[in-house]
């Protein structure tokens, strides 16, 4: 089919009119978009700028126009989206502000915290030196008690199964455990 001048009755536009004109009717929701869009994102970006840290003004800028057009019935909240994307800045800027909060507050750690802090000085001292007279206690042992009960403590091993190593008898066992750990007792309540 061939194009004919003829039949066209389209006027064109003058040179005062708008693309796309004044009135939206029939001409879609992309149109409407697109409007929209360029319209309120100096708006917004402005907002951000001044707001927010320079970083994040894109990010919020693409957060509040998404939050916007999966509103439901974004295209009826009417001619005015201006105020709808204002409320919609605030209100993410709150948001920004609580979860940075909570970020930093998780984030912090006090000095009297263990973890950061370290054990007590005095503490690891005590424990050094409880250890110290543990080990010399155990090395005053003779080697039979020392190794059953090495093998109790350190290799945990049952003492039904330590008197089968060892060739002795059960309850051998349970007096040679017994004076090693009265000699450990000793050891740790003895003052150097």
């Amino acid at each position: 089919m061939d194009y004919d001048d003829d039949d066209d009755r389209r006027t064109a536009l003058s040179n005062g009119e708008s693309i796309p004109p004044g009135d939206w009717e029939g001409f879609g929701r992309a149109a409407r978009t697109e409007a929209i869009l360029a319209e309120q994102r100096p708006r917004l970006a402005g907002f951000f700028r001044r707001n927010a840290h320079p970083q994040d003004v894109a990010d919020l800028v693409q957060e509040s126009f998404r939050r916007f057009f999966t509103a439901k019935g974004y295209f009826h909240i009417g001619d005015k989206p201006g105020a709808y994307l204002a409320q919609t800045a605030r209100t993410l800027l709150k948001e920004r502000a609580r979860t940075g909060a909570r970020r930093q507050h998780s984030a912090h750690h006090s000095f009297e915290e263990e973890d950061v802090a370290g054990p007590d000085p005095h503490s690891v001292l005590e424990a050094r030196d409880l250890l110290r007279r543990a080990e010399e206690a155990l090395a005053e042992l003779d080697p039979t008690t020392r190794d059953v009960f090495l093998m109790h403590r350190v290799e945990n091993l049952g003492y039904s199964e330590i008197a089968r190593i060892k060739g002795i008898g059960v309850k051998r066992v349970e007096k040679l455990i017994s004076k090693a750990v009265t000699a450990i007792r000793k050891a740790r309540d003895r003052q150097s």
